[in-house]
């Protein structure tokens, strides 16, 4: 029965937050071990794109205060009203940009018995029960293990071995600047909305995203809710001026200024958006991308988000696909027994999942100029 399960969940982002809220709200035991130390114990990106099937399953997993939160946090960016100062209209058709660190403290919200941090799984084992081990010595035991860890899941490496993550060959630097009357005026009026981007020859990239809410944030302790733009450049390996290590190893006034310099080769005018980014806030991602699999045997195992369906970002649904995840899930763990319920729940999130990454590959392959994929 629901309210004896005990639901045991890796990785504490934006999937599992919203899957724990879910099952906590609907009296299931659910416990969540996160790696990191704290919610901003390292840089994850800034902005997420909220679109309806992310929004839906927010309103059907979380309590109604913390839903009515997130929509006042989040808004479809209008370089007319941020200058006027009029607040931003209703989008028509929900899609809303939302600052990624307030979004995950809204999740974090009423979890503090929950959720522990600095706790890094090292695998796990399958018995009566299922355990999971844990780098400082511990163990935790449930009736179900949810690996929502991420790209680099340890749980999918050692649950499904064959299903493979390969490098696209992109390689994205995020950064931030403060969105003020000043920068505001500086984005053209095309610009100026929920994500732009520019495209440059060999597949090279540039993205700009305006971030504010259109409200002040309705509940205490989010730390983050100053307006900023986003700005990322994306490029394949073979035209950055250093290999992968270098990349990795650059400091964020490297980073800035190796983009501003490839940038400003096509499009002055982004450059010098990219150059008001704040040294600080830049770090390279190694883009990624998950390879199709077919259903496996259901176990008390099972996968969410990333860490199973991971995509490229060229179609802006990967956190969207995982919000969907922990909507599903958190139902069907609701309605029948454990197992009917996960098989239920992965025979339809493989088949939305990768869909969902094949689309993405698709426009990566035409927007970026990453390989297409091949099945496992």
């Amino acid at each position: 029965m629901p309210g004896k399960l005990r639901v045991l969940i890796i990785g504490g982002g934006i999937g599992g937050l919203a899957l724990a809220q879910g099952l906590h709200r609907a009296g299931v035991a659910v416990a969540v071990r996160e790696r990191d130390i704290s919610a901003a114990g390292r840089l994850q990106g800034y902005r997420l794109r909220l679109d309806p099937h992310g929004l839906d399953a927010l309103d059907r997993l979380l309590p109604a205060p913390l839903s009515r939160a997130i929509w006042d946090a989040s808004s479809t960016p209008s370089r007319t009203s941020y200058l006027t100062g009029t607040p931003p209209e209703e989008p028509v058709e929900r899609n809303v940009s939302i600052n990624r660190r307030t979004l995950r403290e809204i999740l974090l919200h009423g979890l503090d018995d929950v959720v522990e941090f600095g706790r890094e799984c090292t695998g796990y084992r399958l018995d009566d029960t299922v355990t999971a081990t844990f780098a400082d010595g511990s163990t935790a035991s449930a009736d179900l293990l949810v690996a929502a860890d991420g790209v680099n899941s340890f749980i999918r490496r050692q649950y499904l071995p064959h299903a493979r993550v390969v490098d696209t060959g992109v390689r994205i630097m995020y950064g931030r600047f403060p969105l003020t009357r000043e920068t505001a005026a500086l984005i053209p009026d095309e610009w100026f909305g929920i994500y732009r981007g520019l495209f440059g020859p060999d597949h090279q990239h540039i993205g700009i995203a305006p971030v504010h809410s259109r409200r002040p944030p309705s509940l205490p302790g989010l730390t983050d809710t100053s307006d900023y733009v986003m700005c990322l450049f994306a490029a394949r390996t073979e035209l950055l001026p250093c290999a992968d290590d270098e990349l990795r190893a650059a400091t964020g006034r490297e980073l800035r200024d190796m983009t501003v310099s490839l940038a400003r080769k096509w499009n002055p005018k982004a450059s010098e958006l990219l150059a008001l980014a704040d040294p600080e806030t830049l770090f390279p991602i190694f883009m990624r991308t998950s390879v199709p699999v077919e259903p496996w045997p259901t176990t008390s195992v099972t996968l969410l988000g990333d860490a199973i369906h991971a995509m490229s970002p060229a179609v802006g649904v990967g956190a969207n696909t995982a919000l969907r995840d922990a909507e599903l899930l958190a139902r069907k763990l609701t309605e029948t027994d454990l197992l009917p319920a996960l098989r239920e729940y992965e025979t339809e999130m493989i088949s939305y999942g990768f869909d969902a990454v094949r689309t993405s590959a698709k426009f990566g392959a035409l927007r970026m100029g990453q390989p297409p994929l091949t099945r496992a």
